[in-house]
């Protein structure tokens, strides 16, 4: 039973953080002019990058969650090792999911944006915050996943009896 409490515990902390992640996402991450015209919303300014900057925001806050949580579960892991590495992966997966979705439903901070001029009469509001690379959304889970293994590995190399250095003879 042991087992799989470590393994919920871990998935549920996770997914809980998705949601300050989320609204932290949401307030700080830029969004794209769009321009209101008859034939509806059209991108106002074809080469703005906050498309691109709402998805790196989204990576960086995520990675750093990953990060964080990856070194916290290693320390409380003891001997539940493995429970809470897939923890890790099922969760941070949920996490980012979580993240996603409240960080597009909930608008926080200034929705205020800049394009170029558009002619007189045209109309700029701010658009959804929305991702546009999909593949960010794996950040979380391979980042904590990875950091685990990383800390995983440095402890099991230097408790190796394998480490010895060459031509050291052990003595009977």
């Amino acid at each position: 039973m042991g087992h799989v409490r470590a393994f919920a515990v871990t998935v549920l902390a996770l997914a809980t953080l998705g949601v300050p992640a989320g609204l932290v996402w949401s307030l700080i991450a830029p969004r794209a002019p769009y321009a209101l015209t008859g034939e509806g919303p059209v991108l106002a300014d074809p080469a703005t990058q906050s498309l691109i900057a709402a998805d790196g925001w989204y990576a960086v806050i995520t990675g750093a969650l990953a990060l964080v949580c990856a070194v916290v579960a290693w320390n409380l892991a003891g001997t539940r090792r493995l429970e809470v590495l897939l923890g890790l992966a099922a969760g941070g997966g949920l996490a980012a999911f979580v993240t996603y979705w409240v960080g597009t439903t909930f608008t926080l901070g200034a929705v205020t944006v800049e394009a170029q001029a558009l002619g007189p009469g045209v109309k700029v509001v701010a658009g959804a915050l929305e991702l546009t690379a999909k593949g960010v959304l794996v950040t979380w889970p391979l980042l904590a996943v990875g950091m685990f293994g990383i800390m995983e590995a440095v402890v099991a190399y230097r408790e190796s009896p394998l480490r010895r250095p060459y031509g050291e003879i052990e003595r009977l």
